[in-house]
């Protein structure tokens, strides 16, 4: 049986820990850049379908719980899985991802119906309230390849409406500095631990997730109002 002694003594080194852990990736974050507003309706993109349906898409934009959280609120996405992909190791880990040594970056696939919100909608959320597509290899305190900025396509016309949106918003300097967000296709998506599904969700009260996630949320309620479901 333990002792209460040792087990306050060990609770306490982990709440220090916490604390210092989290002063130490906010304070080596970079801050976010704040793009134009109102932010441009992408000029190419897929119609609203005649009917409901499914389709897939794929984004990685640094660390998964924001992302994931973000997408969940929208209307017309049906899930948001948080997971690995844009590697070539089958199956990793999150400690072998978060090693850097998988080419995977830490993503979400978003199952969305066409009938109710367009890919392009997805990306504009994706560009401006969902992580700062200006950060190439980090974002805000995480650092990595495994945080870089990348749109997976899963098919032709999902990759032209990407391509031709970040022209767009270059051409538009919507963002200070160059969109370095990458465009490839759709290879494999691996499902992250369940203890990272729903995150946000489960612990709003994180103080990694109160600092760089639940702003993320506001801002989506107040952007896109439009596209927010409670």
């Amino acid at each position: 049986m333990k002792s209460p002694y040792i087990g306050r003594g060990v609770a306490l080194a982990v709440i220090v820990g916490l604390v210092v852990w989290t002063a130490v990736r906010t304070l080596g974050a970079r801050s976010p850049e704040a793009p134009k507003m109102p932010f441009p309706v992408p000029t190419l993109d897929a119609p609203l379908t005649s009917v409901p349906g499914q389709q897939t898409a794929v984004f990685a934009g640094g660390c998964f719980w924001g992302v994931q959280a973000v997408f969940e609120h929208l209307k017309g996405v049906s899930s948001a899985t948080s997971g690995y992909a844009g590697g070539y190791v089958k199956s990793p880990s999150y400690e072998s991802v978060s090693m850097g040594v998988t080419g995977h970056a830490e993503s979400v696939s978003v199952v969305y119906d066409p009938s109710q919100i367009t890919y392009g909608q997805l990306l504009m959320v994706f560009f401006s309230v969902a992580h700062d597509p200006t950060q190439w290899n980090r974002q805000g305190p995480d650092t990595g390849s495994q945080y870089r900025s990348l749109i997976l396509y899963t098919g032709e016309e999902q990759k032209h409406i990407a391509q031709a949106y970040i022209i767009q918003l270059d051409s538009a300097k919507v963002y200070s500095r160059p969109i370095v967000t990458k465009v490839e296709p759709y290879q494999a998506f691996y499902r992250a631990e369940n203890y990272h599904q729903d995150y946000l969700k489960h612990n709003p009260s994180d103080p990694y997730i109160m600092h760089n996630d639940l702003p993320k949320l506001d801002h989506l309620k107040q952007t896109f109002p439009n596209l927010y479901r409670p």
